[in-house]
């Protein structure tokens, strides 16, 4: 059923495409295509994939940052798409905590409002307070997995099809071997967002790393609290990255001092610890009332091998220095030049976007630019995107869409060229370095379970002693928590000052 309800949104699409080399589907000249009609026809496969739930905007958002895979104006709007799933109604998101817990919510919470105040297309996120502190409480969404599983088993029947529609389409071919390849990263990445368990090792490691780093807050886990489908964490005030024009205006908010926080925090974690958030976007990431950055979501993360982090070093650095051969080694050593291109191809393409990025032209002039004489050769380009490095691509669209939308002379380079240069050591230091989990990471890890196991014990009892079983349990494991994380060493990373810090610091 699934797959025909994909197949009924998505078919009239592939067959739109298909005209645009036979009017007849398999004859006849190509239709004419306007620009108008490419924008619109854009439009139309956001409201289609948005149609559809939480496997094809997910998709979408990876697909929409592969300017290499589609051309413009698909990937414009692609990336453009962002988590619109209406949200489930409580009832059923009650029924999920008490499957997790084994208990009511209301014996696993002191308060939890039943009106969500955020939600994705894999999970809700509720306020409410326990042991007297307010949280933030993350429930996946009933069903979820099922339906992600059935979406990836039709897109791969889907891609098929398109293969076989396309079949004497070389550039169409290779770009459906492309899509495979992301749609298989896709569903590797998303089996660790369907357990809040990965998630919660992984911010707990993310904050151990910032401890003590000012301007940058990761909220702290409820260890005992956490289950595969619910995640309980430090409720932290902010305002998403995109939506700070009121707080820009009233002088609240040092944008500069934002924007090298931000630069300083993917910095450390792609270069130095090499565990990177591999989901950024505006609403994983908030300004906190006194003009922190604070860090949500790690529910897609990536490790970053030595090797990779020291190509990607030399070619930043390369960048810096305006250095296109330099570039270009880095290019290649990532995996960024097209199998059939050469270093000659690749090299005016890289001339051309240092001088972009080195010039203080306006947002709208540096569009102009990209558009005319990159984006729309990027699809044809020598450049061809690894599934590995999509991720920083995301980054670096990312920190150059914050900083433009409140100035538009931002320069993501002239930016990031000292904190960089700054970091530089601490980058050399941890290249030499192998990860070793802390007792933090551990303890999550532990106290999960360990909660789990009290959880079915209560069931045993009853509900008449269950909410008691529940309360104590709660108690032991955030102390023994605490006295196993207490003093282990927090900050584990060699960490440069952070310099001037902006008005209002964190502490």
């Amino acid at each position: 059923m699934r797959l025909l309800i994909i197949t009924w949104r998505l078919l009239p699409l592939v067959l739109s495409f298909r005209r645009d080399w036979a009017r007849w589907i398999f004859a006849g000249h190509p239709v004419a295509r306007t620009a108008a009609f490419h924008r619109e026809r854009a439009q139309r496969i956001v409201r289609a994939l948005a149609s559809l739930g939480p496997s094809f905007i997910k998709f979408a958002q990876l697909i929409g940052a592969r300017a290499d895979l589609i051309p413009e104006p698909y990937v414009g709007a692609l990336a453009s798409l962002m988590d619109r799933v209406p949200a489930t109604p409580w009832p059923p998101i009650e029924r999920q905590i008490r499957r997790s817990y084994g208990r009511p919510s209301s014996a696993v919470f002191d308060h939890i409002d039943p009106v969500p105040i955020a939600s994705a297309s894999l999970g809700q996120v509720y306020d409410g307070r326990v042991g007297g502190r307010r949280v933030a409480i993350k429930v996946l969404r009933p069903g979820v997995e099922r339906l992600i599983s059935a979406d990836v088993a039709a897109s791969r029947r889907l891609l098929g099809v398109v293969a076989w529609l396309f079949r004497a389409r070389p550039r169409v071919q290779r770009a459906v071997r492309q899509f495979r390849i992301v749609l298989e990263e896709f569903a590797f990445r998303i089996e660790d967002e369907l357990d809040y368990r990965k998630e919660a090792a992984n911010a707990v490691e993310v904050r151990e790393n910032f401890a003590g780093t000012p301007g940058i807050i990761v909220p702290e886990v409820h260890g005992a609290l956490v289950r595969q489908r619910v995640l309980v964490l430090e409720f932290v005030e902010g305002t998403p990255l995109d939506a700070l024009d009121a707080r820009v205006a009233a002088g609240e908010i040092d944008i500069a001092g934002l924007v090298r926080h931000l630069v300083e925090a993917y910095v450390a974690m792609m270069m130095i610890d090499g565990l990177f958030h591999a989901d950024p976007h505006p609403r994983n990431l908030l300004a906190a009332p006194d003009g922190s950055l604070v860090l949500l979501d790690f529910g897609m993360v990536m490790r970053v091998s030595r090797a990779m982090r020291r190509a990607l070093l030399e070619a930043i650095l390369a960048a810096i220095r305006k250095d296109v051969d330099g570039v270009v080694d880095g290019f290649e050593t990532l995996g960024l030049i097209a199998p059939e291109a050469t270093r000659d191809d690749v090299r005016p393409l890289i001339a051309l976007l240092l001088a972009i990025a080195s010039g203080y032209s306006t947002t709208e002039e540096r569009l102009d630019l990209l558009a005319d004489r990159v984006m729309l050769n990027l699809y044809d380009s020598p450049v061809a995107l690894p599934s590995s490095m999509v991720y920083f691509a995301r980054t670096a669209g990312l920190i150059e869409g914050i900083g433009t939308r409140y100035d538009p002379r931002f320069n993501a380079l002239a930016v990031a060229t000292p904190v960089i240069l700054r970091m530089q050591p601490a980058v050399m230091a941890a290249l030499g370095r192998t990860h070793t989990p802390t007792a933090s990471e551990w303890v999550v890890s532990l106290t999960g379970v360990l909660g789990e196991g009290l959880d079915a014990v209560g069931a045993r009892l009853g509900m008449s002693r269950r909410g008691d079983v529940a309360r104590w349990a709660d108690r032991a494991l955030a102390r023994l928590r605490g006295y196993l994380t207490n003093g282990d060493g927090n900050g584990s990373r060699p960490r440069l000052p952070s310099g001037p810090a902006p008005p209002h610091e964190h502490h």
